[in-house]
């Protein structure tokens, strides 16, 4: 009788003692090497087996490192930019400590705020007027868009710089109220934001510049000179 390969494994397996009670065949079995053309025993494959996942185990416990101080970082900004928010005793004042702080803190090379609907009859940049369209569009958004491409009327908000900036995130400023506008963050690195990114951190970093806006915007004491 002849016995394929399937067949083989399948006793095999229903016989698990049977390398227990035939040693010397552990011994004798020569197998390809995975990387070479000579033979090696099955003890030495394995071992090269165990090598490799060891070597695979090691590489996704360094990621996870990686990524664990990653986040451990951005958390530490986060909780700055809450601090930052928090001590903002007036919108002015906001406007004019977000820009530096994004730039410094999250490493874009623009930054470029702006407040739309109650909010958009001040003589401030950050309350320019805004296309309806655009508004309209980013009020649709469900997360904040990543990638190099934002709509074409946000590049108008940047300032010249040397270099071209080839990577943006636009993060949609919510609040109960509702979408009271837009926060641009360009990067002349093209890898900064891109479309495969995570937007956990964006989304709650728009939350939070959203009602601090909102809150200071309804105080009484939030009037633009």
């Amino acid at each position: 009788m002849t016995l394929d390969a399937s067949a083989v494994a399948v006793w095999l397996q229903s016989h698990p003692d049977f390398f227990e009670t035939h040693p010397q065949i552990l011994g004798e079995l020569q197998l390809p090497h995975p990387h070479g053309s000579h033979a090696v025993s099955l003890s030495e494959r394995q071992l090269g087996l165990l090598r490799e996942k060891n070597r695979q185990l090691e590489q996704r416990m360094a990621e996870m490192i990686r990524y664990a101080e990653q986040n451990d970082s951005t958390s530490a900004k986060i909780h700055q930019l809450t601090l930052l928010l928090l001590q903002s005793k007036d919108l002015p004042t906001l406007i004019q400590a977000l820009r530096p702080f994004m730039q410094t803190q999250f490493e874009v090379t623009q930054t470029a705020l702006r407040l739309w609907g109650p909010l958009s009859d001040a003589d401030d940049p950050a309350l320019a007027p805004v296309d309806a369209t655009l508004q309209s569009q980013v009020a649709q958004w469900s997360a904040p868009y990543r990638g190099p491409a934002p709509p074409a009327e946000t590049l108008t908000w940047c300032e010249p710089c040397d270099e071209p900036l080839r990577s943006f995130a636009l993060l949609p400023l919510r609040c109960p109220a509702g979408t009271i506008g837009a926060l641009l963050l360009g990067a002349t690195d093209p890898a900064r934001f891109t479309p495969d990114m995570g937007a956990f951190y964006l989304t709650r970093m728009a939350e939070l510049i959203a009602v601090s806006v909102w809150n200071l915007a309804q105080a009484p004491a939030s009037s633009l000179p």
